[in-house]
């Protein structure tokens, strides 16, 4: 049976709806605060219209510890100047470790594993004590509220310990997962100054090992700021000879660590930075977008409570690496009281099956995984309901790229009939999510099932006009808690504005296509913007022109990323060569080189196609999404103003390109012409 868009394939059983969260909050609000609201689309209108009371009343139903109280619940001049629960003093750190003081001996807080080390476990009592030991070891090397503490780690246990030790002392966070290079690393820390650096020697992945001493030895030497390196053998290896002190891991946990009771929380003002993450922009450095610990704290209780249901005894796992937002979100789950898996290496060695060998290893309740890595799995013939035991396995969460009907139907056919399946969509701009669960509708294929609770999102037009039912500009109307700060050292807010504001002022403009149906239940369509969208991590194209502007044999460049039908990616760079050059084996090799040891093997295409030129606009923008439309199926009248151009005549070689039959099959052209 082949399923379409919109199929209804899982429905909840009335008597788990009646037990979710979700539902435990709708009941409180009517016997506590008098609110009736007849079903959870009533409760996001509410929410999204009346947002001062709908985050006062979270503030009071997830019992938020604070010094002082807050004197409003926002304040500001415009959405982009909007300041939350502005006189409370809180620390996100905190509430995520609030767990430890109610949970059992054993209970687990975290399971982890990786391709170099065995399956393991840390209870709840032992990752406060390596918090706590670690946020002493910080406290004594002279970090201090706002000062900035940055990872080049990969994903396990001592880097969500680093973390939240950091912010639990006031630092502000970032994080850089350690596949990049030392030019991609260093184009984010250097804009936040940082004073310390979490290093790991290097990382497994797929099996071999990468030794990564060299990029520490270049990331450290362009980082003044530094004051102290604490470094992690991974992989056994020695440090390099620094210029700062290097302090080995192990000392700085197994130091004096505080009781519970004698710990102080750094709690700081409301709108304090609590970390920074990047999402790269077309122009210019990568985005330092800057969260809140109120923000952070409240959005990631709403979502991880009301919307995915996670309480004690439950766990989720998603693949990511510490360099996507997902990372953060995961360990935002320990709000909940639930557990977090972790796992550093690829998702499909030593076989196909290695994510679903951690879901029954670790007997994790939801899991999660970008499309991509679905359809992968799909390819490589896999039946995990056969081979596995996944009774303990509750919900599959979709994320980081459009997900089609398809990765819906292989994993209902494959896993488990029985599955709450999650798509959702958000990003690194808030470090959650804008549309996905809402846990009494049924599940249909594609499908998110929901806005978010106090997300005031619409679908619009180019002209402003909200849409029904007809594809549009994911746009949110409303301030949240959610949205960043700012972005570090962003003056003026220019590229804030820019990001967000320009098209639709007062109105955030999120970069992606959304169709939001009568039901309120929304899709996906895929990037409206030139940003690269490379398995859910966001990359800027003018990351990848200043490593190709080196190339003496490039003379241009453009580069696009693009959702196929299949919900991967397809990401072709065109470029223009010097005095006649032609483009041949060795300048793709030399190209994806450069690309994969100064960026990441996510800045890598998947195709190199030499083109005759580059298009711009008259006033020399180049013209990435007119391109990229074009590859999607939209017509050319439609993206591509010849008299807008410096060059008209480039038109008719990208349209060519865009009519090839291979280029043609990768895209729904329908669902992008709707």
């Amino acid at each position: 049976m082949t399923v379409n868009e919109g199929d209804v394939l899982w429905t909840p059983d009335p008597s788990w709806v009646e037990r979710t969260q979700m539902n435990e909050f709708i009941r409180w609000l009517e016997c506590e605060r008098g609110q009736t609201l007849a079903d959870d689309e009533a409760l996001w209108r509410w929410s999204a219209s009346s947002i001062e009371e709908f985050w006062a009343v979270l503030w009071d139903y997830f019992e938020i510890i604070s010094d002082g109280s807050y004197e409003k619940v926002l304040t500001g001049p415009d959405i982009m100047n909007t300041r939350w629960f502005v006189g409370a003093r809180l620390n996100y750190a905190e509430h995520v470790l609030r767990r430890e003081g109610e949970a059992a001996p054993d209970e687990v807080a975290l399971h982890h594993s990786s391709e170099i080390r065995p399956a393991s476990t840390t209870s709840w009592q032992e990752l406060g004590r390596q918090v706590r030991a670690t946020a002493t070891r910080l406290r004594a090397l002279g970090v201090r509220p706002g000062q900035r503490v940055v990872s080049y780690m990969p994903n396990v246990p001592e880097t969500v310990i680093a973390m939240l030790a950091a912010t639990a002392i006031g630092a502000v966070w970032s994080s850089a997962s350690p596949e990049f290079g030392a030019e991609a690393v260093l184009s984010r820390f250097q804009q936040i100054e940082p004073t310390i650096l979490l290093v790991g020697d290097g990382y497994s992945f797929a099996g071999k090992r990468f030794d990564r001493r060299e990029q520490v030895e270049i990331i450290t030497a362009g980082l003044p700021s530094l004051r102290h390196i604490i470094w992690l053998p991974y992989l056994g290896l020695e440090a390099p000879v620094l210029a700062q002190p290097v302090h080995l891991w192990a000392s700085v946990v197994e130091g004096p660590s505080p009781s519970r009771q004698d710990f102080r929380f750094e709690r700081l003002p409301a709108n304090h930075p609590l970390w920074v993450l990047y999402s790269s922009g077309t122009t210019g450095l990568p985005k330092a977008i800057t969260h809140s610990h109120v923000g952070m704290t409240l959005d990631q209780l709403k979502s991880t409570r009301l919307h995915l249901d996670l309480r004690p005894g439950q766990s989720m796992f998603f693949y990511t690496t510490t360099g996507w937002m997902m990372w953060n979100f995961v360990v935002g789950t320990l709000l909940a009281g639930a557990s977090a898996v972790l796992y550093d290496g690829s998702p499909t060695w030593p076989s196909i099956d290695a994510l679903w060998d951690l879901t029954a290893r670790s007997g994790t309740t939801m899991a999660g995984a970008s499309p991509t890595l679905v359809a992968m799995m799909e390819n490589g013939g896999i039946k995990p309901s056969e081979t596995h035991d996944l009774s303990r396995l509750k919900a599959v969460v979709l994320g980081g790229a459009p997900s089609t009907p398809a990765t819906f139907e292989w994993l209902y056919a494959n896993v488990k009939q029985d599955l709450r399946v999650i798509n959702t969509s958000g990003g690194t701009d808030m470090c959650g999510a804008l549309v996905g669960a809402m846990p009494s509708r049924p599940v249909r294929a594609a499908e998110m099932q929901g806005r978010m609770l106090g997300m005031a999102v619409e679908a619009w037009s180019d002209s402003g006009e909200a849409l029904t039912d007809r594809v549009g500009e994911l746009v949110v109307t409303r301030p949240f808690p959610a949205m960043p700060l700012f972005f570090w050292g962003d003056f003026n807010n220019v590229r804030f504005k820019e990001a967000y504001f320009s098209d639709f002022p007062g109105v955030w403009r999120h970069g992606d296509y959304i169709k939001i149906t009568e039901a309120g239940g929304c899709f996906i369509y895929g990037r409206s913007d030139a940003t690269l969208n490379r398995y859910g991590v966001r990359i800027g194209t003018s990351e990848v022109y200043a490593i190709l502007k080196e190339l003496p044999r490039v003379s241009d460049s453009l580069i696009v990323c693009c959702e196929t039908h299949d919900g991967g990616f397809y990401m072709p760079l065109f470029v223009s060569l010097k005095d006649g050059d032609q483009l041949d084996a060795e300048l793709i090799a030399q190209i994806n080189k450069a690309l994969q040891e100064r960026g990441s093997p996510r800045h890598v295409p998947d195709l190199i196609v030499q083109a005759p030129a580059i298009p711009y606009t008259r006033t020399g923008k180049k013209m990435e999404i007119p391109v990229r439309k074009l590859l999607m199926g939209a017509p050319v009248a439609t993206v591509m103003n010849r008299d807008g151009m410096a060059d008209g005549s480039t038109v008719d070689w990208y349209t060519s390109f865009a009519a090839r039959p291979e280029i043609r099959a990768r895209f729904n052209r329908d669902a992008f012409a709707a």
